[in-house]
């Protein structure tokens, strides 16, 4: 992990803990990359509940119950879906607040209207989801890094309006 994201989950981390928040995250393009940041913290057992690595659709949704029309319907790369898989991993968690990501890291899968580097994000608490998508540049391993700090940073903005 590079010292930014190290950085991101630390303080994370600190804002969970202040908070009493433990955190879901249901994970498909980082393949557990934004999990694996937060248990590199050092007592992230108190604010880090678990995490999904839901790489598959069929994984989205008997882990998540992630709609299966709903993935035929938008595409397992959509804000629709990263917010079902959100809130997906809240209700199959004892977390209060959870993040998604769902994106096409490359160097294919590319389809019309969703080019390499595009990535959807969810994040779920009390009741309410955000979702973003974003088109990141770089390859494969940049894309993903690029999508766990920017779920981090995601999480961090959410906690700072609780």
């Amino acid at each position: 992990m590079t010292n930014d994201i190290m950085a991101l989950a630390a303080h994370a981390g600190r804002a969970l803990q202040e908070k009493g928040l433990m955190l879901a995250t249901a994970e498909s393009c980082t393949g557990g990359g934004v999990a694996q940041a937060v248990t590199d913290i050092a007592g992230s057992s108190a604010w880090f509940e678990r995490g999904f690595v839901t790489y598959s659709n069929t994984a989205k949704n008997e882990m998540l119950g992630v709609p299966a029309t709903l993935i035929e319907q938008h595409g397992a790369v959509s804000e629709e879906v990263a917010a079902a898989m959100a809130s997906g991993a809240l209700t199959n968690s004892h977390a209060q607040i959870a993040l998604s990501t769902t994106g096409i890291a490359g160097p294919g899968g590319a389809v019309p209207g969703k080019p390499v580097g595009t990535v959807c994000f969810g994040w779920a608490h009390d009741g309410r989801t955000h979702t973003e998508r974003h088109i990141f540049p770089g390859d494969r391993q940049s894309v993903r890094e690029q999508t766990v700090r920017h779920a981090l940073e995601g999480l961090l903005r959410m906690l700072e309006q609780t």
